[in-house]
């Protein structure tokens, strides 16, 4: 390339509250980001974002009984690129988006550590623009899919050394109705070095599979493990 130019932004937005046997804890992450080369152009290589809501009744000093609401799309319009010249729509606002929602006991031991776990979960796959109904498990012009099933939602963080941090997310749902044992999966992992007071070096990366995406393999319509690797 003669030139090429990348730009990348991750904000985390978090609120928790606790009194006396309740809590609260909401969390908001927005990833945006864009790579320019001369030989291809303007891509976007990164647009997502994952809200989390969880409220809990404490029953012992670890274990909460616990609601949890989560929601994960984008903003933007994303596409495939087959080749450098052709590009393929396949993704905008809202489409697709999984909204969940969960009963179920949050395990709490550290600061650093929560697990969740929920045997009886409803998740919609919502889809604003019907005609990418069929590449995320829908049928031809449908918006919406419910699925029933089970969910685990395991949170830790912790700072390897004094410049070291870690901070994962790892979210698992199986669903009742199709093809249980194909487990999809949501991992984030994001290490960070402190360089300085205002500079950090950072390193995420992130694996995605979801068994109703039909957008891999040779033919482009079977599902596949998404992996994104940024260092910045």
């Amino acid at each position: 390339e003669k030139f090429s130019i990348s730009a990348n932004a991750f904000v985390n937005v978090y609120a928790y509250y606790k009194k006396d046997k309740a809590s609260w804890d909401n969390n908001l992450d927005f990833y945006l980001g864009y790579v320019k080369t001369t030989s291809l152009g303007t891509r976007k290589n990164d647009d997502r974002f994952d809200l989390t809501s969880k409220y809990g009744t404490a029953i012992s000093p670890k274990w909460n009984i616990a609601g949890l609401f989560n929601l994960r799309s984008q903003f933007l319009k994303g596409y495939n690129y087959p080749v450098a010249t052709t590009k393929e729509y396949n993704s905008t606002f809202f489409a697709p988006a999984y909204v969940l929602l969960s009963p179920g006991f949050d395990y709490h031991p550290t600061a650093n550590f929560s697990l969740f776990l929920s045997p009886a979960t409803a998740r919609w796959i919502l889809v604003s623009d019907t005609s990418l109904s069929t590449l995320y498990g829908l049928a031809v012009g449908e918006k919406s899919l419910f699925q029933f099933g089970a969910y685990a939602s395991e949170k830790y963080s912790a700072n390897i050394t004094k410049t070291l941090n870690y901070k994962g997310k790892l979210d698992l749902f199986s669903n009742y109705k199709s093809k249980p044992q194909n487990i999809d999966l949501y991992m984030t992992n994001q290490f960070a070095v402190k360089v300085s007071k205002v500079l950090s070096a950072t390193w995420s990366v992130t694996f995605i599979y979801d068994d109703d995406v039909k957008l891999f393999g040779d033919d482009g319509t079977s599902p596949g493990l998404q992996f994104q690797s940024l260092f910045g």
